[in-house]
Formats: C-alpha cells, structure tokens, sequence
C-alpha cells in the first residue's frame, strides 16, 4: 500500500507539554487524520463553553469532569468515556485533579495553530 502516512512512536514524557492557562495543561500527539491529547485540569479549572467541528472521544484516566452538553450536565469519572458528536456546544469544570485523554477526528485545527483562545484565559 503505497502513500502510508508517517509512522510515530513516543514516550509521553517526551511529548512537550504546554500550559494553556494556571489551571490547564496539555500534550498532544497527531497523525494524518486523528489527534490524541492528554489535557490535565487542576481541581477548579474550567474549559469554557465551545464547539467545533471535529467528533470528540474523552476517557478520563484520573479525576472526574463535570460537562454541560446539550442541556444536560453529566459528570464524567475515571475509567468513563464520553462521545461528543461535532458541532455540539460543551463546556467542562474539573471537580478534582484530572488527567484526561481527548481523541479529535479530523485533528484539531485551532490547537495546532495556537488559535485556542478560549482555553488560553488567564495567562
């Protein structure tokens, strides 16, 4: 099969972290049509409302989040995995410490060319 994409293999602990805002943090791997991203969110910390067109899949390895999705709230644990289908407005606050793994099919454009403002309040 010719016209493969790159083939990545990383440990976390080289992939750069960057500080979005005091309370949240993120590290993100990308291939030709996916984005994996480990965001940590400190007790408080707040993702404010937005959307995007890209399907989103996020599995909380530690902590708990509390979204507000479609007019529901749902708190979502560690070892729970919440679907959010492109285009939906959400928002999120962190009830505790919380390490989160975001999946974005296509990849997330704004986070690759730093036009994430919405999360870069408080710098």
């Amino acid at each position: 099969m010719s016209g493969a994409g790159e083939l990545k293999h990383i440990a976390w602990n080289r992939v750069t972290r960057e500080e979005l805002n005091p309370k949240i943090d993120r590290e993100m791997l990308v291939g030709q049509q996916i984005m994996l991203a480990r965001v940590l969110i400190k007790k408080g910390g707040h993702v404010p409302l937005h959307h995007h067109v890209n399907e989103q899949v996020t599995y909380i390895v530690e902590g708990a989040l509390k979204f507000a999705v479609d007019g529901r709230e749902i708190v979502v644990n560690a070892g729970e995995v919440l679907c959010i289908p492109p285009n939906m407005p959400h928002e999120a606050w962190a009830l505790e410490d919380t390490v989160d793994l975001d999946v974005f099919n296509p990849p997330r454009e704004d986070w690759l060319n730093k036009t994430d403002d919405y999360l870069r309040h408080g710098r």
